[in-house]
């Protein structure tokens, strides 16, 4: 086998995750040989790795940011070996057999998704909020995740064919953050291409202020939206997109407003809290996807 590390890059030192990644590929006696394509997306001139390249690891950087699905789109392009290995640039690889589980589950036509987790320690307040949701909603093990395998997928750390990628690829026409990663879920399952999924989790180390989360939240609302209207998503696949047509109906929109307009100074304190609710963080965004 032969695989592909594509790492999509904005305004982050990616040192330390190519150096893990690269020592893993050297050492795993089943892989035939590895590339690690790193693309920066326009970032500022203070996270440039450009210093990282050699014959295993192509750096190439874009003047103006080309948004994260053509971004992922462009390092699939590029790529030379069957299997990509797609990752976040704001992870950390603790598993020391991290590659070896990917080479070891890896079939031809398939995906297999590694999961998701969370430094233990909180951060600081500033940084609560997201890492709080992340533990609570997105530390998710593989014997649960496979109950409901392509809505639980996501694109921080997957590995996929090449072929079964280019074939779908990542819908451009979304702009900023948010549900490209659904997307892409909702199209592997409509082509009935199998989702394995696996306990070998990338560490999500990149945490938001709640300011920047709750700003990319709304970003994804946005997209969710966009992606209802044009028959690409779902009430079926998507729990924000089955409460927002329980809740537009009336009476029930009205009195929800009523009831949060009550509650929205409390809730937006305890946002603020590291002792959130995200409880909270969902009235939060059922009120966000009732304006649109």
């Amino acid at each position: 086998m032969k695989i592909s590390i594509l790492i999509p890059i904005f305004n982050f030192d990616v040192r330390e995750l190519v150096e893990e990644l690269y020592s893993q590929c050297s050492l795993a006696h089943d892989l035939k040989d590895f590339e690690i394509l790193l693309f920066d997306d326009g970032s500022s001139d203070k996270f440039k790795n450009e210093d990282l390249a050699n014959d295993k690891i192509l750096y190439k950087e874009f003047s103006e940011n080309q948004g994260r699905s053509r971004i992922r789109n462009l390092l699939a392009e590029a790529a030379h070996f069957e299997a990509l290995l797609y990752l976040d640039c704001d992870s950390r690889i603790d598993k020391q057999d991290f590659i070896k589980a990917y080479v070891q589950n890896f079939q031809e036509g398939s995906v297999v998704y590694g999961g998701r987790t969370y430094d233990q320690n909180p951060p600081e307040a500033a940084y609560f909020l997201r890492w709080k949701y992340g533990v609570e909603r997105e530390i998710i093990p593989a014997d649960i995740r496979i109950q409901n395998p392509y809505q639980s997928f996501m694109t921080n750390n997957f590995l996929i064919d090449r072929k079964v990628f280019l074939e779908i690829k990542l819908d451009e026409n979304l702009v900023g953050y948010g549900h490209e990663d659904t997307l892409l879920g909702m199209e592997l399952k409509k082509r009935e291409i199998p989702i394995i999924h696996i306990d070998n989790p990338a560490v999500h180390i990149g945490l938001e202020t709640k300011e920047e989360f709750l700003s990319k939240t709304k970003e994804g609302i946005k997209n969710l939206l966009v992606l209802q209207k044009e028959g690409k998503l779902s009430c079926k696949e998507v729990k924000l997109l089955r409460y927002h047509k329980i809740f537009s109906k009336f009476p029930i929109k009205g009195l929800f407003k009523a009831y949060y307009k009550r509650k929205e100074k409390s809730i937006e304190q305890d946002l603020k809290s590291d002792q959130v609710s995200i409880r909270n963080f969902d009235l939060w965004k059922l009120n966000e996807i009732l304006k649109g």
